[in-house]
């Protein structure tokens, strides 16, 4: 039986009729949903994934390396999905420049912007009395999400109140059209009813739904398909499923690109919720192992490396700090030592240098003045599926 997940509304945009289409609230009725042996197995393997994610997580001396790699990697990919032409080095690149970051085009921006948006989201689900998982939470990342970027001046952080489209050049040729701004806040009650109301249905399969159902509203003018990802990682740790956003779901999204915008458009077309949900749980268990696999080989490598530098013969308490922040800063210059490290920049520039005779730190920009050196084999490791 074919399910029908939504109405169509006539309107008027730009001078032309279009069918614009308004969801049904979740969960899908008419039927329910109907979840064979085969999403089971696809579950049971998300689930093992995440968990497997999440004892890799404990189980490294710092979180916080894995944090911080794994989240910029979603972040880079997550824009590169809306066209952003920049990558994990350039993120990275701009990062260790600081006051000097130059980023002409904006992209690096929009990929900061993403951060941004991410970390004060979790940190008011965190704190006392912040906000909770929200329509209001997600419009206060969206207005970080979009400033001073691209897009600025598309209603930051605002519900939009006019009618907007995806696809095609002008409304009539649209690939696909979201409710009518009249129809926008009821769909969001729904979604937001939904999130916090009781549901049989596994917490994993409520996410990939309720990602759905975030980007058929397309509640902004601009930025819907970054906040619904980001969403994603909200959920997964407001129901358990992780403690920090090391799932860089992006990344399956950005390899199977049609078929990630195929499987929204036949939910809405011909009802195929179930089509979709073995799409995102296949995206969650391939993505969980390999960020797995990622950890491993970034701790044993820290690992073997830390070593080295503790065992070089020019060896030295500051090159010895310097290695242990350089998962976080996996890309520095001697200015920017001098300012981790808090000393001077002859010591700096030891240090740095007993970790370049170690092969730890590669000098990459070829200059004699502002040299740039990196933890090579650590970003050979993350930017993996980053490039453009």
């Amino acid at each position: 039986m074919k399910r029908t997940t939504g109405e169509y509304e006539h309107t008027a945009v730009a001078g032309e009729e279009v069918a614009a289409f308004i969801p049904y609230p979740l969960p899908p009725v008419n039927p329910p949903l109907t979840l064979g042996s085969e999403h089971g197995v696809l579950l049971r393997t998300a689930e093992e994934g995440l968990r497997r994610l999440e004892l890799a997580a404990a189980m490294v001396p710092s979180l916080e390396w894995f944090i911080y790699g794994f989240v910029r990697k979603e972040a880079v990919v997550s824009s590169q999905i809306e066209g952003t032409q920049a990558t994990l080095i350039d993120l990275l690149a701009y990062e260790a420049a600081g006051e000097d970051s130059a980023d002409d085009s904006g992209d690096v921006q929009e990929i900061c912007n993403y951060l941004d948006a991410l970390t004060f989201a979790r940190s008011e689900v965190a704190r006392e009395g912040g906000l909770p998982l929200s329509m209001r939470l997600l419009n206060q990342a969206h207005a970080r999400l979009m400033a001073g970027a691209r897009g600025a001046d598309r209603l930051p952080g605002e519900i939009r109140r006019s009618q907007n489209w995806i696809g095609g050049t002008r409304p009539g040729n649209a690939a696909f059209v979201p409710p009518p701004p009249h129809r926008v806040q009821d769909t969001l009650s729904g979604l937001e009813n939904y999130l916090h109301a009781p549901d049989d249905l596994a917490p994993l399969i409520r996410t990939g739904l309720l990602h759905v159902q975030f980007e058929s509203i397309h509640p902004y003018l601009d930025g819907n398909g970054r906040v619904g990802r980001l969403l994603i990682a909200l959920l997964l740790e407001h129901w358990g499923l992780l403690s920090a956003p090391l799932l860089y779901l992006s990344l399956f999204f950005k390899r199977h690109r049609d078929e990630y915008y195929r499987r929204l458009s036949a939910v809405r077309t011909e009802g195929d919720w179930e089509g979709w949900i073995a799409y995102f749980l296949e995206g969650v268990g391939t993505i969980a192992e390999e960020a797995v696999d990622s950890a491993r080989e970034l701790f044993d490598l820290v690992t073997t490396d830390r070593a080295a530098v503790l065992s070089a013969p020019a060896g030295s308490m500051m090159a010895a700090r310097l290695f242990e922040l350089l998962p976080q800063h996996p890309m520095l210059t001697i200015a920017r030592a001098v300012e981790l490290l808090e000393t001077t920049r002859p010591t700096a520039t030891k240090a740095i240098q007993t970790l370049e005779d170690t092969g730890v730190l590669v000098e990459n920009s070829g200059k004699k003045r502002d040299r740039v050196f990196i933890y090579a084999a650590y970003l050979d490791v993350l930017k993996a599926g980053t490039e453009l």
